[in-house]
């Protein structure tokens, strides 16, 4: 596939008004508003385009398996930092452009903060570059950012440019037995002190504490951390990327975002939570106006994360967005896509 094809496709679409849904690899179709629109497949637009270790800094094609990438930053000893979620083939496009990360983003950041540049193909079929392959290279660097969790909304993320870290050189996981208030209480005291840690769970009256960097630094935390060590916890933290943990079930399933030394909650279902209590998870048998409220008196919001599309169509997947903000997202899918024929209802229903 090329380039061409793929603005061809968009460009016949806006000239008729038809909706697409852009489709990589299908891997988050569970998550976000309705799947609406022809679908247009871009998982073949694939490749790495360029790549610089020394620089820290790569480029690919939106259908880009996020597997390929991640072996060929190991071949290197980096790393995608934000540790994205693969599920089943995820692709780089995909990725980006729902903006999801997994336990490292704790500490190292949200996909957003590694997105140097991309090439986007607007609602039109007109090609855009917005940033660029380097940090100092700024031109256009807050658009990229913004078309991070847009859920193709905006255009078609072609090509992504994101920076990359190197892998850490020692990690090792402490587990500790204890209660959610606690859990909240311990990650905030420590989150406070210059200790290198990397990621948390909570789960079941467990809590896993992941340490990362160098292997002074790893060592001394370990000691003054106590609990008890995990010789083996890569297939542990694999499971709470891929969300295959035990915790996460299978059924529905609401994410909160809160600040994170919010207390407990005190509401039936919880079932995990991550990023030092900032992400916490909870069962869908919950009334969705309860986790919502709930979310929004903490000062955060609630995302029902996974279930049915008709589920999603009828809740919404995210929190209602006051007047002058959805004004402003409206202003911005006029500007990107103007017939709105890219991932309609994807976002919000009424985008």
């Amino acid at each position: 596939m090329r380039l061409d094809d793929l603005v061809s496709a968009i460009g016949a679409a806006y000239a008729c008004g038809t909706p697409l849904r852009l489709r990589g690899a299908g891997s988050k179709d569970f998550y976000g508003g309705m799947l609406l629109g022809d679908v247009l497949e871009v998982g073949a637009y694939r490749g790495i385009v360029a790549y610089a270790p020394s620089e820290l800094y790569i480029t690919a094609r939106c259908g880009t398996p996020l597997a390929e990438i991640e072996a060929t930053l190991a071949e290197q000893g980096q790393m995608l930092a934000f540790e994205p979620p693969q599920f089943t083939g995820a692709s780089l496009g995909g990725c980006v452009a729902a903006g999801l990360a997994g336990p490292r983003r704790q500490q190292a950041g949200a996909v957003r903060d590694f997105v140097l540049g991309v090439k986007l193909i607007d609602g039109t079929g007109q090609v855009l570059d917005f940033g660029g392959q380097v940090m100092k290279n700024v031109a256009g660097y807050d658009v990229s950012r913004l078309l991070a969790g847009s859920l193709g909304t905006l255009g078609l993320l072609a090509e992504v440019s994101l920076k990359v870290l190197p892998r850490p050189v020692a990690e090792a996981t402490l587990l500790f037995a204890m209660e959610e208030g606690e859990a909240i209480a311990r990650l905030n005291q420590w989150g406070a002190r210059p200790l290198p840690i990397s990621a948390s769970f909570w789960s079941a009256g467990q809590l896993f504490l992941r340490l990362s960097g160098a292997r002074a630094a790893v060592d001394a935390a370990q000691q003054k951390l106590g609990g008890e060590l995990l010789a083996e916890a890569g297939d542990h933290w694999l499971a709470v990327r891929e969300q295959q943990h035990a915790a996460f079930g299978t059924g529905p399933l609401w994410r909160l975002a809160l600040p994170s030394g919010t207390p407990p909650l005190g509401l039936d279902g919880l079932l995990a939570s991550e990023w030092g209590g900032g992400q916490r998870w909870y069962a869908g048998d919950q009334p969705g106006a309860v986790l919502r409220q709930a979310a929004r008196q903490a000062g955060g919001h609630a995302v029902l994360y996974r279930a049915a599309e008709s589920q999603r169509g009828l809740e919404g997947a995210f929190a209602p967005l006051p007047e002058p903000l959805l004004a402003l997202h409206r202003r911005l899918k006029k500007s990107f896509d103007p017939r709105a024929i890219l991932n309609p209802g994807r976002l919000y229903a009424e985008l």
